[in-house]
């Protein structure tokens, strides 16, 4: 039992490093859940899954994003 609320807690942690990593630790939460709504209808299949996905494992390669949509969108191209 608590071998699975330590995982549980370490999988909270990495996924809240996201929403950091991405800079949107500052914006509202119904709009944060609203866009991973949004996102989890993309199929994994799909291009535009694809390209979201490219964008990611470009993000993760720079250092730190500061929240500006200008480093988010220089990931994207």
């Amino acid at each position: 039992m608590a071998a699975d609320r330590k995982h549980e807690a370490r999988e909270k942690f990495l996924l809240g490093g996201l929403v950091v990593k991405a800079g949107l630790s500052n914006v509202d939460r119904a709009f944060l859940l609203g866009g991973f709504l949004e996102l989890a209808r993309i199929g994994t299949g799909s291009s535009e899954y694809r390209r979201l996905r490219d964008i990611g494992e470009e993000a993760f390669k720079i250092p730190k994003l500061d929240g500006s949509s200008r480093l988010i969108a220089e990931a994207a191209e």
